[in-house]
């Protein structure tokens, strides 16, 4: 699902998410027009008239128990209604066997993150690292573990529908399935510091064959410096 006041959506749950904020907003915005309904019938019924005296209104337990009961079961409909989606989403247990890691490492003000090589897997030596830049492959599932190096940060990703914090002492598991190529914006979510206005990254996903060259370009070796020899060489045929 799909709505001109969203985002992009650019992730393989974010349709879902976006169903789950509209079901929310339904229901919270049909109990706001019903109350605002009968404030206005209240003020008008009761309002002051000439010749009618105030009188003390009790209360009526009935109607307390009617509108404390309403709302506690709407909102334990939507908690066991959304759980299902949460665990998807964020439980560790739940992330795809077959997802790509990306250590992400937040510090005032800017993101790390640290890529694996060839290999696929990361704390090898061909580990490759980059600031304030993701790149992402197409239809790839990946996972991230987040850390922070001073304070609480927020890795958000309006495009993916993806917020999580960065702790402290903490390494906390995140995942997403980009499906749409471009250009995205990460920021963080929580305040933290007077930098935080710029703490923010680029998110680019690419197709596998962009990638390969991204990545190729980050790991390739330096070529060789020229020797004495070599320079010689080329003094002499100038």
């Amino acid at each position: 699902m799909q709505h001109w006041w969203f985002p992009t959506n650019a992730s393989s749950y974010g349709g879902d998410v976006d169903s789950l904020f509209v079901l929310i907003l339904y229901i919270t915005g049909a109990v706001f027009i019903l109350v605002e309904v009968t404030l206005l019938i209240f003020l008008f019924k009761y309002r002051k008239r000439e010749g009618r005296k105030a009188s003390y209104i009790e209360g009526s337990l009935t109607a307390e128990i009617i509108w404390t009961s309403i709302p506690a079961v709407v909102c334990a409909f939507l908690g066991v209604f959304s759980q299902p989606l949460w665990s998807r989403i964020k439980d560790p247990d739940r992330i795809p066997a077959d997802a790509s890691p990306i250590d992400v490492t937040a510090k005032q003000f800017e993101w790390h993150f640290t890529y694996p090589g060839p290999d696929g897997h990361l704390g090898t030596a061909d580990d490759f690292e980059k600031r304030n830049e993701l790149h992402v492959v197409v239809n790839r599932n990946y996972s991230v573990r987040l850390q922070s190096e001073d304070v609480i940060h927020s890795f958000f990703i309006p495009a993916f529908r993806l917020k999580q914090d960065a702790v402290p002492g903490m390494h906390i598991m995140a995942w997403f399935q980009p499906t749409r190529i471009g250009e995205y914006e990460l920021g963080c979510a929580e305040l933290c510091g007077l930098g935080h206005y710029r703490m923010r990254a680029r998110v680019f996903v690419q197709t596998p064959e962009e990638f390969a060259a991204w990545q190729t370009s980050l790991i390739a070796p330096p070529a060789p410096a020229p020797t004495d020899s070599t320079a010689s060489s080329g003094r002499t045929a100038r």
